[in-house]
């Protein structure tokens, strides 16, 4: 004890177990008179026992009681006592005998029982009971002992019943562990005496308690022998008994969720076997471990000199030496503490509770898995019948838009990656999360406030103190604006959508309030930097949010060709289960792995080895979602990371890649305690982390532009000391270097510094775009001036695809982050050009020769003009409108005017797809075929805009993409926009089932009010989410059929002259 953090075992003694020796030490003469009364005392206490049993054993019998005999209440004291004393030079007289009992006998049935003979008082002289034998105590109180067991079982205990049937006696085990934050489990300590148990568990005890904070209990000898056995002797009955009582006392221990140390030598291995089997049957867990040190080492430390009396003597019986000891045949854990030191003892049996799961309260489907925040894997993905139900509810709610990065938080919190949040945040919650980086909850309902982040956020409502806090650092929140809270109103129940107008979940009892937005930045980042790209988004965004809870309408996927890679975290923590893993360690990343990278992982990987594990999983775990621009696109990472894993960098067997569909938000050590929880929700109890993690430099111009915004050391310093943070370990690396001589990435050698080189990130790409080759042998210092990538840095195949991006960055499409790609519904005879995707730049549809209403003109052409080919038709049989942007989606689509056959592709602004954030369309938008606003028409001072004629169809049908819809015009709105005159024909189709009886804009408002109100307040509006300024319109009353009739008529003329006459030169538009 007292040893050093560096002490071996082997080189110190560990204290003796003295409880666990019986030391037998020869009978001195002056002992003899008290030796002789305690023999004589103990003869008369076991006859007299005798007669109390019997009785005992007649009074429990159905027969009729009756009064002993004098015989049964003063038996033959003295014929025992001479027969014990046959060997004595001269027979003694009987000692003094106790006092009879009387049983309460009720007179006149029971005769008067008979006095007790009274014994002298024996008083013998030393020299008379000299040489007489030692009786063998333990054994008469042994057979004693079992007979009171074997009466006691026959006739009470098989009526006792710990509770009884259908009542609930005690508090549930599984709540109550949960509740207390451990599991009780019983570590069963066996070993020869001097192997160190009890300075193995001291130490043991103390770092559960006081560095854990773990409810904890040592069971040995010496708190045993003064109450529970101090019964009890040494002889091998008594040691059986010792172990059963040891057991029994650590089961209830256990049982009440402690973690019970049991520190007895135990030699037996049937007695240790029992103790497990006792607690198998009680459900409890039972560790027994073996401190494997050999006879030799043990004599050799011998602390109290007690192997050295064993071999001059005067011990006998000595465990070990000259009494057996049966070692364990399967201990769940062995110890040679001849090997290790102290704390790597302790260590030892750290690891072993924390992968049997016994330091936590939660249980997870796998004791290699970490416990999800809130104790359960959160799958709000809904599937079968509940699927089918909630897209037909959908149809029928308020809509709310989402941008790509909403998309990724749904999706985020979908699938449970920011458990236990079950929706985007109420304000409740995100209060929580920026002033205590998490939030109070109560899953199992101890304090009666679970699910209270679910409710409206009441004030003043808090009545209890939820128990647990977890982390929750960020603020998960949707954005909305002043047109879709007045969409949303006072519904219990609202759609969101993406901007192809696909349904992708319902979000329930929606809670509206204020997007506070100088307070989200302030808190969450703590900079100043205007520029930052998530500020950006944050400031651009509505001026309120919604919370509330969400039901996903099927699972989230993209289309991009990497939603392998995409596991939900219930599939994700499947996997590593099926790879039979004993723990998961996650590496993230949003940067190409190299072989520094590898480094990192292999040795956090090896490390493991150490700490016993057999078989750690490394989740390489590459960030999916919205990222800055600069940063390198998500399919080139996750390709070279394939490369990676394929050419053996990192180990297949042991490796998983798996998307983290989190937005990157760059808000440094706030940031890294998300990274880390989702990485714990999805299984893992180590998380790699480096230097400056989730950080960036200054945007923003000024004097530390390109500065670090945030400290390098302190996220990972942050992030150990984190709210929440559970029993997640972390692997903290610093920077390490190309070493020349061994061509392996390490920390640097201060000895050889010219034989390391760094490679940065910056550095890596130059290289990259200069496509630099293999070094020559003779590894240059300055890669950049050789154009050369040493050997080892990189494999082949993942360097082959960074050359290959950054020399193609702008001729090739990329995925820069998770975009969803599914298209809103086609017109049957529209096609996608090539291989392009919707949310492709380069996404382009064709319409085909069987596009309806055609014109003469686009006779005989396989591929056709929506612009110049569709005849525009007239009021009488209907206008021909091409659907651009269907009902529901926000993506702005547009016919391309300057393109071969003027397909409809997305409106984009410098590589950027635009979309309508101001609110979710509630018309269908396109043009009118065969129309153009003349730049050269004047109206008020404004000019027209150079387009084909806009029109929106008011219907309630959501048409398709490049749909050719007959439809009749009710009124125009003039929207002027920066100094243009663009008209907005309004429309109903013909097929509408109001289409009858609608023929004005003023009949549409009084068959359906509020929707003009409504667009009226869109077509200003829509534009300031993009930072601009309020549209104007000529006037909020629509003009007259006739009128808006006029306007198309005069447009059609316009085209005319610029597309079949020619008289117009218009520079830039295809024209057939």
């Amino acid at each position: 004890r007292g040893l050093g953090e560096k002490s071996r075992m082997g080189k110190y003694s560990s204290p003796y177990e003295e409880e666990e020796e019986f030391v037998t030490k020869p009978r001195g003469a002056p002992q003899q008179p008290s030796v002789m009364r305690l023999f004589l005392a103990f003869i008369a206490g076991a006859v007299v026992a005798t007669g109390l049993l019997a009785a005992y054993a007649k009074s429990t019998s159905r027969a009729p009681l009756s009064c002993p005999t004098a015989a049964e209440l003063c038996p033959d004291v003295k014929g025992a006592m001479t027969e014990a004393m046959k060997s004595c030079p001269r027979a003694a007289e009987c000692p003094q005998c106790p006092s009879c009992p009387r049983p309460d006998c009720p007179p006149p049935s029971c005769p008067k029982c008979p006095d007790c003979p009274v014994c002298p008082q024996l008083e013998l002289p030393d020299s008379l009971t000299k040489g007489c034998p030692e009786p063998d105590r333990a054994k008469v109180a042994a057979e004693y002992r079992n007979a009171m067991f074997a009466n006691f079982q026959a006739t009470v205990g098989q009526n006792i019943l710990e509770c009884a049937p259908g009542k609930d006696c005690r508090a549930d085990r599984s709540r109550r562990f949960q509740r207390i934050g451990q599991k009780g489990v019983t570590l069963w300590f066996t070993g020869l005496s001097g192997s160190g148990k009890t300075t193995i568990t001291e130490k043991l005890e103390q770092e559960l308690i006081f560095r854990l904070g773990k409810n904890v209990y040592r069971i040995d000898g010496d708190n045993l022998r003064t109450g529970l056995t101090r019964d009890l002797g040494f002889s091998p009955a008594d040691r059986a008994e010792s172990v059963r009582r040891a057991s029994e006392t650590a089961a209830l221990f256990a049982d009440a969720g402690i973690i019970t140390m049991v520190t007895l030598i135990s030699p037996y291995r049937n007695a240790r076997d029992e103790a497990r089997n006792l607690h198998r049957n009680k459900g409890l867990p039972f560790l027994e471990v073996f401190l494997d040190v050999p006879l030799s080492v043990v004599q050799q430390r011998d602390p109290k000199g007690l192997y050295k009396k064993v071999a001059e003597g005067k011990i006998k019986g000595f465990t070990g030496v000259d009494a057996p000891y049966e070692p364990p045949m399967q201990p769940e854990v062995v110890i040679k503490t001849h090997e290790k030191s102290v704390d790597e003892c302790v260590q030892q049996l750290l690891d072993a509770l924390e992968r049997g799961g016994y330091l936590d309260g939660e249980t997870a489907e796998s004791p290699a898995l970490a416990v999800p925040d809130g104790g359960e894997v959160v799958d709000l993905v809904a599937t079968g019948d509940e699927l089918h139900a909630l897209r037909e509810e959908a149809k029928t709610l308020p809509g709310v838009p989402l941008r790509d990065v909403d998309v990724n938080w749904l999706q985020v919190i979908g699938e449970g990656w920011a458990s236990p949040l079950r929706g985007f945040m109420r304000e409740g919650a995100l209060m929580q999360a920026l002033h205590f980086n998490s939030v109070l909850m109560d899953p199992h309902n101890f304090t009666g406030m679970q699910g209270y982040l679910e409710r409206q956020t009441d004030w003043l409502g808090v009545s209890s103190y939820p128990p647990e806090r977890v982390s929750m650092p960020i603020p998960i929140v949707l954005p909305i604006t002043n047109f879709t809270k007045s969409q949303v109103g006072k519904a219990e129940a609202v759609t969101l959508y993406n901007s192809a107008g696909k349904a992708l979940a319902v979000l329930r009892r929606p809670e509206v309030y204020e997007h506070r937005k100088e307070e989200i930045i302030a808190r969450c980042f703590g900079i100043v930097d205007p520029d930052h790209p998530y500020v950006q988004l944050v400031q651009s965004a509505g001026d309120w949010l919604i919370g509330g809870e969400v039901k996903l309408l099927g699972k989230i996927t993209y289309g991009d060709g990497l939603d392998e890679y995409r596991l939900s975290v219930r599939e994700l923590r499947q996997r590593f289960v099926s790879m039979g893993a004993d723990t998961v360690f996650a590496f993230q990343t949003r940067n190409p792995t190299h072989a520094g990278h590898a480094f990192l992982m292999t040795d956090a990987q090896a490390q493991l080895r150490k700490k016993g594990y057999k078989k750690p999983v490394l989740w390489l775990s590459p960030l999916g979602g919205w990222t800055k621009p600069s940063d390198v696109p998500l399919d080139v990472r996750v390709r070279q990371h394939e490369s990676v894993i394929s050419e053996g960098m990192l180990d297949q067997e042991t490796t998983v890649m798996a998307i983290w569909p989190s937005p990157m938000i760059y808000a440094g050590p706030t940031e890294v305690q998300f990274h880390a929880k989702s990485r714990r929700v999805g299984g893992a109890s180590y998380f790699v982390v480096g230097r400056d993690p989730a950080g960036m430099p200054r945007t923003s111009d000024g004097p530390l532009k390109g500065e670090d915004l945030y400290h390098p050391d302190h996220g990972r310093y942050i992030l150990s000391l984190s709210p929440g943070v559970g029993k997640m370990r972390f692997a903290s690396f610093d920077k390490v270097y190309y070493d020349k001589r061994d061509h392996n990435m390490k920390p640097k050698d201060k000895t050889r510094k010219d034989d390391f080189i760094s490679i940065s990130g910056t550095k890596m790409r130059t290289l990259a775009k200069l496509g630099a080759t293999p070094c020559p042998p003779t590894i240059p210092s300055d890669l950049v001036a050789a154009k050369c990538i040493p050997p080892g840095f990189m494999v082949e195949g993942g360097w082959a695809k960074m050359i290959d991006y950054y020399q193609n960055v702008d001729t090739k499409e990329w995925v820069k982050y998770s975009t969803q790609h599914e298209a809103p519904p086609l017109a049957p005879y529209v096609r996608a050009e090539g291989d392009s995707k919707f949310n492709q730049i380069k996404f382009a549809l064709h319409f085909t020769a069987s596009t309806p209403h055609l014109a003469q003109s686009a006779a005989g052409k396989e591929l056709v003009s929506p612009w110049h080919h569709v005849a525009l038709g007239d009021q009488s049989t209907g206008f021909n409108m091409v659907v651009e942007i269907p009902r529901g989606t926000t993506s702005k689509l547009e016919t391309q005017k300057e393109l071969p056959n003027n397909p409809i592709k997305h409106d984009q602004k410098k590589g950027k797809i635009r979309e309508y954030t101001y609110g979710l369309t509630f018309f269908n938008y396109g043009m009118l075929p065969q129309t153009w606003e003349d730049p050269q028409l004047v109206f008020e001072g404004s000019k027209g805009d150079n387009d084909p004629l806009d029109v929106i169809e008011l219907g309630a049908a959501s048409r398709r993409v490049g749909e050719v819809v007959p439809v009749k015009v009710i009124g125009n709105l003039k929207m002027i926009d920066q100094g243009e005159l663009d008209h907005k024909i309004l429309a109903l189709a013909l097929d509408d089932p109001d289409a009858a009886s609608i023929n004005s804009a003023a009949d549409f408002d009084q068959k359906r009010p509020g929707v003009l109100a409504a667009l009226v307040d869109w077509l200003k509006m829509y534009k300031t989410t993009d930072g601009k300024e309020v549209n104007k319109l000529a006037s909020d009353t629509p003009d007259s059929p006739e009128q808006a009739v006029a306007v198309v008529k005069q447009c059609n003329d316009a085209w005319t002259k610029l597309a079949v006459t020619k008289e117009t030169k218009a520079e830039g538009f295809w024209i057939p």
